[in-house]
């Protein structure tokens, strides 16, 4: 753990301050500072999952980039950046922060698995009794798949919170607990309250133990999701698809999608389409070439293949199609002949 750079003015008790998953609500995270009167010489620990979901993880990674006495946990969502683990969320992130996304992401390999004070332990996730948590797992401390199976595998019975036996506090996030913590025993917090999903954000302030809630202004990362998804979906490897998984993802993101979604993915089903066309023209085209060009001047053309089997013969509009199983080989192939091909929607 960082070592806070000043010592608190005397008389004043410097205070530690944690905060449940944020997710990428600043808006609630600056009310929340605000409603516990975060003193310069507090301590402000985030729990893990800073990112994604959420409108602006930008400016929560800001602040705790940029405030001294500030850190954070490794969550499991920021270990998928780093491990560069995309879901749908990651993707939306990436393009949240634009360019700053790779320093962001450099920024979150620092971070710790968990933070101990004299007063309390902070993971993302979750920790086993018994073990100094230097000996912990990662995959177990910040909530991956894989901890979270071999958790469920050791406690089939219940969750590693109800065999938490340690005298020291733990404080995590991770599971939504619903809009209030979970609080047991004044030994286990947990303090994901479901912020990015219309939930409260919460702080737990020591050494006090005291709890801090402010309401979320939206269920963001629904709509996050709706304003994001032509965004993410114009990133998608289309040239490099297959037809028949072009067809398919088209399909398939046009179900939930809004008009404006639908109109693009409508728009791309045409450009596929045009594509395609093209292929009668491109047959003409090789058997015309192949006709008039020498061997040696065909093995030098970037279209040989193609030429070499239409002066054999076996050229046909199948047989071109296997040549150009994706719209990035259909369009190289079109610009080898001087055809200009349709440009992909933008």
């Amino acid at each position: 753990m960082r070592t806070p750079p000043h010592m608190p003015s005397v008389g004043q008790v410097r205070r530690t301050v944690i905060i449940g998953d944020i997710h990428g609500c600043f808006d609630e995270l600056a009310q929340l500072l605000d409603r516990v009167d975060l003193r310069p010489d507090d301590l402000l620990v985030g729990a893990g999952d800073l990112v994604d979901r959420g409108p602006a993880p930008g400016e929560v990674i800001r602040l705790f980039r940029e405030r001294p006495n500030s850190i954070a946990v490794m969550g499991n969502h920021e270990r998928k950046h780093v491990r560069g683990i995309f879901s749908y969320a990651q993707e939306i992130t990436r393009l949240q922060l634009g360019d700053t996304y790779a320093e962001a992401v450099d920024w979150m390999r620092t971070l710790p698995y968990y933070v101990e004070t004299a007063d309390v332990r902070v993971v993302h996730a979750a920790m086993l009794s018994g073990i100094p948590l230097a000996e912990q797992k990662q995959e177990i401390l910040c909530g991956t798949t894989s901890g979270e199976k071999e958790l469920a595998a050791m406690f089939p019975d219940g969750w590693w919170a109800d065999h938490y036996t340690d005298t020291k506090p733990v404080v995590f996030g991770h599971h939504v607990t619903g809009p209030d913590p979970l609080i047991r025993d004044r030994r286990i917090f947990g303090l994901d309250t479901g912020a990015c999903h219309g939930g409260n954000l919460t702080a737990l302030c020591l050494p006090g133990f005291t709890i801090h809630q402010v309401p979320a202004r939206a269920d963001h990362w629904s709509i996050v999701k709706r304003e994001w998804q032509l965004p993410v979906l114009k990133t998608r490897p289309w040239l490099n698809y297959t037809w028949a998984e072009l067809a398919q993802a088209t399909s398939q993101y046009a179900r939930n999608a809004d008009a404006a979604v639908r109109a693009w993915l409508n728009r791309l089903d045409e450009w596929a389409a045009d594509l395609r066309n093209l292929l009668p023209a491109l047959v003409a085209e090789a058997n015309r070439v192949a006709g008039r060009l020498t061997t040696d001047q065909m093995q030098q053309h970037p279209a040989a293949p193609v030429l070499f089997q239409a002066r054999s013969g076996r050229l046909d509009q199948a047989g071109l199609a296997r040549k150009c199983p994706t719209p990035r080989r259909t369009i190289d192939l079109a610009n080898a002949f001087g055809h200009v091909a349709p440009e992909l929607p933008d």
